[in-house]
């Protein structure tokens, strides 16, 4: 099996023997696991009534797409759309972070176990197995030393960016099909495998679409600068392979888009799609240039209080200053030597300035200094959808392999695996000082150390009210209407009872929510558009005090029920539950009590 870097190189097809599975290994992937569990502890305090403090929505939200993928299978209905919420109208599933390739495998275990266990189980698992197949990628085909390739994939899984996404977003730490991609695409220039390597990539490529569809542009432009960066410096070598590379990876394209071709379509032409994000949101949300240097909030160098000074990005690039001056050093040393690292260096250099947006952004504040992004129309396809600070991920990719080179390139000799050749910057068999080697060990660790995350912030949750979850519900909800849970899910409001359906299994359609869907003009937008009666509800909730209610009003309540099909209005245990009462009593009449929860049955009405 050629290596990612003979294979980058192309210096020849020696294959490098099979190296089966040892001790270390095991010993590798363990302590990842370990590190999975740690970074999760907090939830398994409490596991089925706690969520993230940073972003609580995302993570009821994540919790909510574990029950579709569940409901989808116990029910035989298409994942790629759902009225469980956002009734009548529905939610596009391939248009919005949909994680189908996870929750749809996993539906036995969330049928089994609840939404809420599997998220925390596959939170962990996530991080410890895009460790797992970082090392694998870098122990098989690029760096000789067990150790180097650990450091380097303990990196990859839990970088900085990685585990503050795991703060709600899993979708961002579902990488681990993502190293099996980049070493798959460099195996496309081997000779005579053309077809093999293309139809596994065409395979792997097809399901990460159904994981992560940013991470997968993002892998792939990548891989784009990374093929031309090689053919700039081994331009004849290059297009020795050239043939070869493209009839792979035209196979492999194929076979993805054949597999894939039906999703994508729905995705931007199926019910609920959209075009674009109504103003551009994530266009704007560059990198702050002092964030590389910062230490992030979630691990043992960190605090919350960093968050006040730079502000609460998504920490994508919080490196700390001594990674970032060791990373120079390992680059300033590696790159006469090693193609792989000078490859690196253009990655670092590209992508890093790349993510600084529109403006550049100096400790919180804009300097009125123009970023790269000034110059790309923000209403490009695809780039309208990218978020600058996200290119940074590549980066701490970059980082990653750099760390597992640079301590092979430090073991030098006492590497204990055989190998035909050491990759291109791997050190010699000449023998050097041990303080050398002491020295090289002790700085990569105290770069390192610093960023070991800790578990991720958590904050509890009122459960659903036993009205819910005992199925009190059941005779109010005949098929075809829906129940209004107050608040009304949105975006910003709801948290509580968006978690009402995913943790009854869907088993009600819920009106509004949480997702991203088309706007009268066809331009995306978080949530559903208001209906008067939610605006009213919003604004009750914030205001603290009952508004005057005209006739106006009931009229226009009882015409969003419509809307909504709803049968019953539903008001358990909420902070703002006295004022609410009052609203939809103004609204409704005077509701009942029933086990836990104020209710206000509207089927005659509506």
């Amino acid at each position: 099996m050629n290596s990612v870097s003979e294979s980058v190189e192309t210096r020849s097809t020696t294959t490098r023997p099979r190296r089966r599975p040892t001790r270390a290994d095991a010993l590798a992937i363990g302590a990842y696991v370990l590190l999975g569990v740690v970074v999760c502890l907090n939830y398994w305090a409490d596991v089925n009534n706690r969520v993230s403090s940073h972003l609580p929505t995302d993570h009821s939200w994540f919790e909510w797409l574990f029950a579709h993928g569940a409901y989808s299978v116990q029910h035989l209905e298409n994942p790629l759309f759902t009225a469980r919420q956002n009734a009548p109208d529905g939610v596009n599933m391939m248009a919005n972070t949909s994680l189908l390739g996870v929750t749809l495998p996993l539906a036995p275990l969330t049928l089994l176990l609840g939404p809420q266990v599997v998220y925390a189980l596959y939170l962990g698992g996530a991080l410890a197995a895009t460790a797992g197949t970082s090392y694998w990628m870098l122990s098989r085909h690029l760096v000789r030393s067990r150790a180097a390739a650990f450091v380097g994939g303990a990196f990859l899984g839990f970088a900085p960016g990685i585990v503050h996404h795991a703060n709600g977003q899993p979708n961002f730490v579902s990488n681990f099909l993502l190293p099996l991609i980049v070493v798959r695409v460099f195996r496309l220039a081997e000779p005579g495998r053309w077809r093999r390597n293309g139809l596994v990539l065409g395979l792997l490529v097809a399901y990460q679409i159904f994981i992560n569809e940013e991470m997968l542009l993002l892998t792939a432009m990548a891989c784009l600068v990374i093929v031309v960066a090689y053919a700039a410096m081994r331009p004849r070598l290059a297009w020795a392979r050239a043939g070869t590379f493209a009839a792979g990876l035209g196979t492999g394209g194929a076979l993805a888009l054949l597999l894939t071709a039906y999703p994508i379509w729905f995705q931007f032409n199926g019910p609920q799609s959209y075009r674009g994000l109504q103003g551009g949101v994530f266009h704007s949300w560059g990198e702050d240039v002092v964030a590389f240097v910062t230490f992030p909030r979630d691990t043992i160098a960190g605090t919350e209080a960093v968050e006040a000074t730079i502000g609460m990005t998504e920490q994508n690039t919080w490196f700390g200053w001594p990674l970032v001056l060791l990373s120079v050093v390992a680059l300033v040393l590696l790159v006469r030597r090693s193609l792989v690292a000078r490859i690196l260096a253009v990655l670092v250099v590209l992508f890093s300035v790349a993510a600084l947006g529109p403006e550049i952004r100096f400790n919180g504040e804009l300097t009125g200094i123009a970023g790269p992004w000034s110059y790309i129309p923000a209403d490009l396809p695809l780039v309208e959808m990218m978020m600058p600070t996200r290119l940074t991920l590549v980066t701490t990719a970059a980082l990653g392999v750099l760390l597992a080179l640079a301590w092979d390139a430090v073991a030098g000799h006492r590497s204990p695996v055989p190998a035909p050749r050491a990759p291109e910057g791997a050190a010699t068999d000449r023998r050097r000082p041990r303080w050398q080697h002491l020295v090289g060990y002790a700085a990569i660790s105290l770069a390192v150390l610093p960023l070991l995350p800790t578990p991720l912030p958590a904050e509890p949750v009122d459960p659903p009210p036993a009205f819910i979850t005992s199925g009190a519900w059941r005779p109010y909800v005949p098929d075809g209407r829906t129940l209004v849970p107050v608040p009304i899910p949105s975006n910003v409001h709801g948290l509580p009872t968006l978690r009402w359906s995913a943790l009854t299994g869907h088993e009600f359609p819920i009106p509004a929510g949480y997702f991203i869907g088309p706007n009268l003009d066809g331009e995306g937008v978080f949530g559903a558009p208001n209906r008067p009666t939610s605006t009213l509800i919003y604004q009750t909730m914030d205001a603290g005090e009952l508004p005057e209610i005209s006739d106006e009003n009931r009229r226009q309540a009882v015409e969003d029920l419509r809307f909504w099909r709803a049968s019953v209005v539903v008001l358990g245990a909420h902070p703002r539950e006295p004022v609410l009462r009052d609203l939809l009593t103004a609204l409704l009449g005077a509701p009942q009590r029933v086990d836990d929860v104020w209710l206000w049955d509207v089927r005659d009405r509506v």
